[in-house]
């Protein structure tokens, strides 16, 4: 089945809104700096694992408390790597959860192992309680999404995962510098997984991630899977992939490091603001917080009755309120062979169906902040 470029006509249309999920004309307005190594890069020409990237391996180690820090072309990437450099294959299953995106599902069905769902808290995220009773001995790994960068309940999934003898990947793609009682979202299992695609937290010029790790033989073996299974340019320890941070994203990167803490508190208050303003309309319901976790918002989800039409009346209002997303992971088509049901995970059928995102980041001015909340109010009264 082919499909066309559907991104283009998508970035027109949210382009067109006042009020708007994508900052990044204002987050690479001062790319002076960027420029300057981009042309050092071009007369030197590493393009591919140069140096910046080494210095950025260590720079994001740093920042996420970590002890090591693998590059790699994207965040779906490092959840891919991360499966098979643990083993994961075909026969094997891996628990996760049916409310994340796409790409979540998609490494852990091209790495050749069977998706199984448990349903999610209402904080979004996975329900440790419905673990267990998903386990055979064909499960390999748990796959738990820090959903919109607030951390899974890790202490409960670990003490699961030792007792199975499982592994445990964390898809902290949301989660840069996210953490839970002061330990680091990526840091609680075998590997953590971050992306640096354009609209996250920190982001990049096109795709790009990263794993962390604790492990150096995993370290090790995800360093040789990035490259073909390179230990020199003539001799391969295994026949591998290409999966490489490019160095000029590994330059974008090292910059966006330096404002991460602004960048994160900007978000952090914005989204306070949003709790604390929206929490008194009834038919908004705005997720309890907790305080021993740090949950860093690279989307502001809230459910809201009538939601599609509170979408179109923010729309029409110039504020790109989006959808993230309207149909959970075992409903989608490709998720057809599973067997999955409506009905078969409640609570995140019922997320898909009144979830709605509004601009959070860091560029939403007090003014814009309070002209998002005054029309949510105003449409419900």
């Amino acid at each position: 089945m082919a499909t066309a470029n559907f991104l283009p006509e998508q970035y027109r249309n949210t382009g067109e809104l006042a009020i708007n999920h994508n900052y990044l004309p204002q987050q690479f307005a001062e790319h002076a700096e960027i420029f300057r190594k981009i042309e050092e890069l071009l007369k030197n020409s590493d393009f591919t694992l140069g140096e910046e990237v080494d210095m950025f391996e260590a720079n994001f180690a740093a920042t996420q408390n970590a002890q090591f820090a693998i590059g790699v072309g994207s965040g779906t990437d490092a959840l891919f790597l991360s499966l098979k450099a643990l083993g994961v294959g075909p026969g094997d299953e891996v628990i996760t959860t049916p409310y994340t995106f796409y790409a979540t599902i998609g490494a852990i069905v091209t790495a050749g192992a069977t998706p199984v769902f448990v349903d999610v808290k209402d904080d979004y995220n996975i329900d440790p309680s419905k673990i267990e009773s998903a386990i055979n001995s064909r499960t390999k790994a748990i796959l738990p999404v820090h959903w919109s960068g607030l951390t899974c309940d890790m202490d409960a999934i670990c003490e699961i995962a030792a007792n199975n003898g499982l592994a445990i990947v964390e898809d902290a793609c949301h989660a840069i510098k996210a953490h839970s009682n002061g330990q680091s979202a990526g840091t609680f299992g075998n590997t953590g997984c971050f992306s640096m695609h354009p609209l996250k937290n920190l982001n990049v010029w096109g795709d790009g991630g990263v794993v962390v790790t604790s492990d150096a033989e995993l370290r090790d073996k995800l360093s040789l899977m990035r490259n073909h299974g390179l230990i020199n340019r003539d001799e391969t320890a295994m026949f591998a992939y290409n999966s490489r941070l490019d160095t000029i994203q590994a330059i974008v990167a090292n910059e966006l490091l330096k404002k991460i803490d602004d960048i994160t508190e900007a978000r952090i208050d914005n989204a306070s603001f949003f709790d604390s303003t929206l929490a008194d309309i009834p038919q908004i319901s705005v997720p309890l917080r907790d305080p021993s976790k740090k949950q860093v918002f690279h989307i502001y989800c809230i459910l809201a009755e009538r939601r599609g039409e509170l979408q179109a009346y923010l729309i029409e209002q110039g504020i790109d309120a989006k959808i993230h997303y309207p149909i959970p992971m075992h409903l989608q088509p490709a998720a057809r062979e599973f067997g999955y049901k409506p009905g078969d995970f409640p609570k995140a059928e019922a997320i898909c169906d009144n979830v709605i995102s509004l601009p959070v980041h860091e560029f939403i001015t007090s003014e814009q902040r309070e002209f998002v909340a005054s029309h949510v109010r105003r449409f419900y009264s």
